[in-house]
């Protein structure tokens, strides 16, 4: 083999591993315990290497809870788990003054669970029997997106149609 042959060689090899070189492995495949396709939490995150969890959410004893993602030490995702007795009113939970379960702009959408998408969040609840409560409900907020920005509302929605299911699927609902 001919040293120019060998640097083609090299040179492909390098650039196979660049370009094959997946960016998922930045964006965790699993958030707060449940298994999503990080193309769907990439819209939402800068690529860095620091992604960690802070997760207070415990299945078994269906107790709420949040769970937050990490970027250094900056939140990009931040969940709140809840079980209740009863039927949680969405819109009254988005459009509450407080910073828990706040979404900017809620509009509700058409799908399995209901379910509202705003322009920084989004929120669903479905009936789900547990120790923890008859209903739950899943916020989701994203503290990174300017309460302005409107062009993440489709990513949101993207991200909770599969988040949400996958989420229960976890949790054992009877």
């Amino acid at each position: 083999m001919t040293a120019r042959m060998r640097l083609t060689v090299l040179s492909l090899a390098i650039l196979a591993v660049s370009c094959g070189a997946s960016t998922d492995h930045e964006v965790p495949g699993v958030i707060c315990g449940t298994r999503i396709d990080p193309a769907l939490t990439r819209p939402f995150v800068k690529a860095a290497d620091d992604f960690h969890e802070f997760n207070r959410v415990e299945r078994s004893k269906a107790i709420t809870a949040p769970c937050v993602l990490l970027e250094g030490s900056d939140p990009v995702l931040e969940l709140r788990f809840a079980w209740d007795d009863s039927e949680t009113d969405l819109m009254y939970l988005a459009l509450d003054p407080g910073t828990i379960s706040r979404i900017t702009e809620p509009r509700s959408i058409d799908f399995t669970y209901k379910t509202i998408v705003g322009t920084d969040g989004a929120i669903s609840t479905t009936p789900c029997k547990t120790e923890g409560g008859d209903y739950f409900t899943l916020v989701v907020q994203l503290p990174q997106i300017s309460l302005m920005d409107h062009t993440h509302r489709k990513d949101i929605e993207k991200f909770m149609r599969a988040y949400f299911p996958a989420t229960l699927k976890t949790l054992g609902c009877k």
